[in-house]
């Protein structure tokens, strides 16, 4: 079954069909401007051929004219990115060498989605699932008719951030989780159009925990898939983190947030009432649960089905299962609006640390 991309239709102004006229492709460089790249298509959107401004220059000065065919002209080898592909290091290394504008093609070669690395930073093999069926009861009286989820911040939802933020990184299928007030947010990104991904939504008839509704979803398109709270704001680097998961060769890693404890009293290392060392008002460095996973979809098999389950209890049973479970260390910008200080405080960061999540 051919791919379809809801990615959307945005990307079929780079295409040409093949048989058209030079001068139609003018016309489209005209429109796309600083984009002016058109990828020659046969009549089923598979790819043939590459064609920029600088080729029609070219062919002009071999005696070509606006009415011959742009097939006469084209680039027959363009690089392009095959869809699934895991192989995140040919995704930079087409950034590093200035590859601007790639083609995402299906195992058929048909054309599914054209990626602009003036407009993403990535292209990540990766599914999200957003978990936004929360209460909020810490955020009362704001959730009493407003799903924590969609509190403004800086006159956005907090979950848009996060939508925006996956994007920036070529992450296109979506998944959230809704609950509580669930339909204010499916009302408000539909089918994720607008957003340039493509969303399904799950419905928790119950309360499921923080990851036990992932279970009803069975149409993951990848192998590798990202589980993020909603009401998380960060600017976590998604492209490193699927690389050191990789790297690590990781069944699931856990974004850990660094927190500080500085003891203002020396500090007596014992053992059965010997002193063997003392420190001096020490600093103690622990890291807590970022609520983001990237995990292998093989280890969703884990989870009980239509369960209340924790992504905590995932965690504990994969270790028990001898799997390969991983800390990933966040030291950028990250925060919980899960009270009330913790929401201002997000509005009052976007001002003052000018935070853009896309």
């Amino acid at each position: 079954m051919r791919l379809k991309s809801m990615a959307i239709e945005r990307y079929k102004k780079h295409l040409l069909t093949k048989g058209s006229r030079i001068k139609d492709a003018l016309a489209c460089f005209n429109i796309l401007a600083q984009d002016a790249i058109l990828f020659i298509i046969d009549e089923d959107e598979r790819l043939l051929g590459a064609l920029t401004d600088g080729d029609v220059r070219r062919g002009l000065l071999k005696g070509y004219t606006i009415e011959n065919i742009v097939d006469e002209i084209i680039q027959p080898n363009p690089k392009f990115i095959r869809y699934g592909d895991n192989d995140i290091s040919k995704i930079i290394e087409f950034r590093n060498a200035f590859f601007r504008i790639l083609p995402v093609l299906d195992k058929e070669n048909h054309i599914i989605n054209i990626i602009n690395f003036r407009e993403i930073k990535s292209y990540l093999p990766v599914d999200a699932v957003i978990m936004a069926g929360g209460r909020g009861e810490r955020l009362r009286p704001m959730t009493d008719s407003t799903p924590k989820s969609m509190l403004m911040v800086s006159n956005k939802p907090i979950i848009e951030h996060n939508i925006n933020h996956l994007s920036l990184f070529g992450i296109e299928n979506l998944y959230i989780s809704v609950h509580y007030l669930g339909e204010q947010i499916i009302d408000y990104f539909g089918d994720g159009t607008n957003w340039n991904v493509k969303i399904q939504y799950t419905r928790e008839e119950k309360p499921l925990g923080t990851i036990g509704s992932i279970t009803s979803i069975d149409c993951f398109k990848h192998e590798y898939i990202l589980v993020i709270n909603a009401d998380i704001l960060t600017d976590i680097d998604l492209e490193s983190f699927f690389i050191d998961f990789l790297k690590k060769n990781a069944d699931l890693s856990a974004v850990t947030i660094p927190y500080q404890v500085n003891i203002p009293y020396a500090v007596f290392e014992t053992i059965d009432g010997r002193v063997l060392s003392l420190k001096e008002k020490p600093n103690y460095t622990y890291f807590s649960n970022g609520g983001i996973y990237l995990m292998k979809r093989s280890a969703l098999d884990f989870i009980p089905s239509n369960s209340f389950y924790n992504t905590t209890d995932l965690m504990e049973r994969l270790i028990q299962e001898g799997m390969n479970v991983i800390s990933y260390p966040l030291f950028s910008y990250w925060l919980d609006i899960g009270r009330n200080e913790d929401y201002y405080k997000a509005n009052l960061d976007f001002e003052k640390l000018n935070l853009k999540f896309k």
